[in-house]
């Protein structure tokens, strides 16, 4: 890989991985549409373990007091303080994470074409906008019951379709239980790191049991450039999200599956 390569694919990675418009997709259609060689398994690793970093740094503060209640509600058996975010995230990462177990060697021989990104960029862009329009907005994700967890957690399973968007999907369920725009991408953010960490490891799994050697100026790089992209987009996404909207993220959807649709068919 050279470095205009590493560093495009980084900053897509890290962009993409927390904006409602499918860090999967453009990790499948940047190295189609630039004729580039595939970038390789370590390569993916590498910049999953930089939003990983990236999201983790933002939200230390709240994972520290979260942890610390999580594990005081154990042991008192009742809630305490943020142990029912806490316990949110768990729940709400079962449904994704099942499905992954069981569906990722189908949808990775059978869903990651340019045709199926280009549907699912188109339709769940209209879901994303029909949430934003109806959503009373009025709720935080402290407010989230045990039905509205579970609601989102199905909802994340339906990410493992290339082009749907894990934040994209997890941010339309949420504004759709009446959740504001920042509660619903923080919570879509917390939610991201469970499934981020088990993507990677498993990708590290997969690594590991490899014969392929390891370009480790181009994993260093990669992991840089992806925390950093990713730590801004997150900052830069929650401060602006209730001032511009959804609208940017859906016009932008619907533009790339017409595109693709022109493109490839």
């Amino acid at each position: 890989m050279d470095f205009i390569q590493i560093f495009i694919l980084a900053i897509v990675q890290g962009l993409t991985e927390f904006l409602p418009i499918s860090s999967s997709a453009h990790l499948i259609l940047v190295p189609i549409l630039f004729e580039w060689p595939d970038q390789g398994l370590a390569f993916d690793v590498a910049v999953h373990i930089g939003s990983l970093s990236a999201v983790i740094i933002y939200f230390h503060h709240d994972l520290r007091r979260m942890s610390k209640d999580w594990v005081t509600s154990l042991l008192q058996r009742k809630a305490v303080g943020e142990s029912g975010l806490a316990w949110a995230v768990i729940v709400a990462t079962i449904p994704a994470g099942l499905s992954g177990l069981l569906l990722n060697d189908y949808i990775e021989l059978n869903l990651r074409s340019p045709f199926v990104i280009a549907l699912a960029t188109i339709a769940f862009g209209l879901l994303l906008w029909y949430a934003d329009a109806k959503s009373q907005q009025n709720r935080t994700e402290h407010s989230l019951r045990m039905r509205d967890v579970i609601f989102i957690g199905l909802m994340q399973a339906l990410a493992l379709i290339p082009g749907t968007s894990r934040s994209g999907i997890t941010i339309t369920a949420a504004l759709m239980l009446g959740l504001s725009r920042d509660a619903s991408a923080r919570f879509s953010f917390l939610l991201s790191i469970p499934l981020i960490l088990a993507s990677g490891g498993l990708k590290t799994k997969e690594l590991i049991e490899a014969t392929t050697l390891v370009d480790w100026q181009a994993i260093i790089m990669g992991t840089l450039l992806s925390a950093i992209s990713a730590y801004l987009c997150i900052h830069f996404f929650l401060k602006l999200i209730n001032r511009v909207g959804m609208m940017p993220f859906i016009v932008y959807r619907l533009v790339l599956g017409v595109i693709l649709l022109v493109l490839f068919y």
